[in-house]
């Protein structure tokens, strides 16, 4: 329940992710602090937070959870073996790259092997991820520094792709072999929603860019690029054909996202999500 707060944020939130009241969190994460006879939340008013006490109590929490994850593995190896269900969660350009393949690649090398897909946004994976609804998320990452959950997981890349700028086909620059962001500074963009990593590339690659059209779908925003709204980024396996939008390789640095496939730590060596794993990789 703690490592949910940490997570989570909040009791209610933390509650739902456990499929309990929020009462009862409250009830047992007051337990929990009498039993080690630390404080560990800081509370003011309806809100908590962490003590320093608390989060380095989840530290150890993850660990164990960890060891956990190993565990189950080390069983799983002598017991079944390569048999049974595996839930995925990915977003749609990997599920048509590397996810379809890879399931149409075990119905004949692991046929007792049962993937169970789920549609996600990559930032949305993670999440169901921790919380044990998936067991395997494939995501995104867009910079070089580490991400703030590494260190609960275990990462496997499966490729990088670059984005391309998409414009109107009756855009000045939709005949240019590439083109340079900045150039397109002062216009309307299209771009994911807040919360989306996708968002960023637009607001780095483009400093302070005015974006007045909004979705996470990048089949939409292509269809709103060839309607004249404005222009966008979007990767490339990403891209479908619109009449109307043409897509241009960016001039100078170019926005990549590198995609991998990530599983709890400690459950990296189980022998169901091993055979997924390598599908994946081998995709």
């Amino acid at each position: 329940m703690l490592r949910a707060l940490a997570d989570h944020g909040t009791v209610t939130a933390a509650g739902q992710a456990l499929h309990l009241t929020a009462s009862a969190v409250s009830q047992q994460l007051a337990a929990l602090e009498a039993e080690t006879g630390q404080q560990l939340l800081r509370r003011r008013g309806r809100r908590v937070s962490l003590t320093a006490a608390g989060e380095l109590l989840v530290v150890h929490a993850n660990a164990v959870a960890a060891e956990l994850e190993r565990a189950q593995a080390t069983l799983a190896s002598f017991g079944v073996g390569a048999r049974g269900t595996v839930k995925l969660a990915s977003f749609a350009s990997a599920i048509t790259q590397v996810v379809a393949p890879a399931i149409a690649a075990l119905r004949t090398s692991a046929p007792e092997v049962v993937v169970l897909v789920r549609d996600a946004e990559g930032h949305a994976s993670v999440p169901l991820l921790l919380d044990g609804e998936i067991d395997v998320a494939i995501t995104e990452e867009y910079r070089a520094v580490p991400r703030s959950d590494d260190r609960r997981l275990t990462r496997f890349p499966l490729y990088a792709e670059p984005f391309d700028l998409v414009l109107p086909v009756t855009h000045r620059l939709a005949t240019e072999h590439e083109v340079d962001v900045r150039e397109l500074a002062e216009e309307d963009w299209i771009a994911p929603l807040p919360g989306n990593p996708c968002r960023d590339v637009v607001v780095l690659a483009c400093e302070n860019p005015r974006i007045t059209h909004t979705s996470d779908d990048f089949r939409a925003v292509v269809a709103l690029v060839a309607a004249g709204a404005g222009v966008a980024l979007v990767p490339r396996n990403a891209l479908a054909p619109v009449p109307g939008a043409v897509p241009v390789p960016v001039r100078g640095p170019v926005p990549q996202r590198r995609v991998f496939a990530a599983v709890r730590k400690g459950s990296e060596q189980h022998p169901l999500l091993r055979v997924v794993l390598d599908g994946l990789a081998c995709s």
